[in-house]
C-alpha cells in the first residue's frame, strides 16, 4: 500500500470512529430527553438541508463553508451563537472528508510535509476545542466576530490577487518545515472557532515556497483530519446544535459530489464579492453583540458589588 492510500485507509478509520461516536451520543441524548439545542432529535428541515447543500458545494469549488455558514445561522436565527463554531464542526466534517478523498489521491505532494502538518492540525483542533467549549457566549461572539473579519480579509486578498505567488517545492524541510508545522497547529485551533482553514493554509503553503497546487491535498486532508477529532469533543461536551449539524451533513455531501464531479468550476468572482459582504456585515453583528454583552455583564457584576 502506497502512502496516499494508507492515509486515506486512516481517513475512513477515523470517519467510521466518529460516525459511530457521534451516533452514541445522539443515542444517549435520546434517553435523556432533555430539551437543548445539542439533544434535539427531531430530523433536520429543508433550510437545515439546504444550508448544508448550499455552503458546500461552494466550499469544493473554493468559496469556504463556515464564514458562509455562519453568515445564515445568524441571519435565520438557526443556531444560536454560542453553539455556531460546534455545529459548523460537527456538521460540515462528513462533506469535507468526501472532498479529501475526491482530491487527495490526484494532487501530487511531499508525504512527510503532508502527514506531518495533517498532524499539527489535528493535534491543534483538539486543544482548541476544549477551549472554545469553556467559553462564555460573549467570548464565543467576539471570537467569531474577529475569525469572519480574517475571512473576508482573506477572500477580499483573493480577489485583487494579493496573495503570494509560490514556488515549485512539493514538500519542505527543516526550519521551514517547523514553520509549517506551527502555522498549521495555529490554523486547527482556529478552525475550531469558525474560521476555515482553506485560504490560511495556501498563504502558508505559498509563503514557504511551495507550490500552491500542494495546499489542495495539505488543507483538504488537514481539514479532513482534524474535524472528526474536534468535532467528538464538542459533541461529548453537547456544544453544537444537532439538527442543523444533521442538516449540513446530509445536504453537503451531495453539495461536494455536483461541485467535484458535474460542475467541476464556475465564474466565482461576483459570489466572492457578495459572500465579502455578508460575511462583514455577520462580523459586525456578532462583535457588537459580543461586546454590548459583555459590558452588560460588567456593569451588572460592578452594581451588584456595589
Amino acid at each position: 500500500m502506497n502512502p496516499i492510500s494508507a492515509l486515506l485507509a486512516a481517513l475512513a478509520a477515523l470517519t467510521g470512529v466518529y460516525v459511530v461516536g457521534w451516533g452514541r451520543e445522539v443515542a444517549l441524548v435520546r434517553r435523556e430527553g432533555a430539551a437543548t439545542p445539542a439533544t434535539d432529535v427531531h430530523a433536520p428541515n429543508a433550510v437545515q438541508i439546504a444550508v448544508g447543500a448550499v455552503t458546500n458545494f461552494f466550499d469544493t469549488l473554493g468559496i469556504g463553508s463556515y464564514a458562509t455558514t455562519t453568515a445564515v445561522f445568524r441571519a435565520l436565527r438557526l443556531v444560536p451563537d454560542r453553539f455556531i463554531p460546534g455545529t459548523l464542526n460537527a456538521g460540515h466534517t462528513l462533506p469535507t472528508v468526501v472532498q479529501a478523498f475526491i482530491y487527495t489521491s490526484i494532487i501530487p505532494v511531499d508525504v512527510l510535509t503532508l502527514v506531518s502538518m495533517i498532524a499539527a492540525a489535528v493535534l491543534g483542533a483538539w486543544l482548541g476545542a476544549g477551549v472554545v467549549c469553556r467559553w462564555p457566549k460573549q467570548k464565543v461572539q467576539i471570537g467569531m466576530g474577529l475569525a469572519l473579519v480574517a475571512a473576508a480579509a482573506l477572500m477580499f486578498m483573493t480577489q485583487m490577487k494579493l496573495l503570494p505567488g509560490g514556488g515549485a517545492d512539493l514538500g519542505v524541510r527543516g526550519v521551514r518545515l517547523v514553520i509549517a508545522l506551527g502555522g498549521n497547529f495555529m490554523l486547527g485551533a482556529l478552525m475550531t472557532l469558525g474560521i476555515g482553514l482553506y485560504a490560511p493554509c495556501m498563504i502558508l503553503v505559498s509563503l514557504l515556497g511551495m507550490n500552491p497546487t500542494a495546499a489542495f491535498p495539505i488543507m483538504m486532508g488537514s481539514c479532513a483530519f482534524l474535524m472528526p477529532v474536534g468535532s467528538l469533543r464538542f459533541i461529548r461536551n453537547r456544544c453544537y446544535s444537532l439538527r442543523p449539524a444533521i442538516g449540513l451533513a446530509l445536504g453537503g455531501i451531495p453539495g461536494v459530489l455536483l461541485a467535484a464531479y458535474i460542475v467541476k468550476s464556475l465564474d466565482l468572482g461576483t459570489v466572492r464579492w457578495l459572500v465579502i459582504v455578508v460575511v462583514i456585515y455577520t462580523a459586525i453583528t456578532l462583535l457588537y453583540s459580543g461586546f454590548s454583552g459583555a459590558s452588560a455583564e460588567s456593569a451588572a457584576t460592578l452594581e451588584a458589588e456595589a
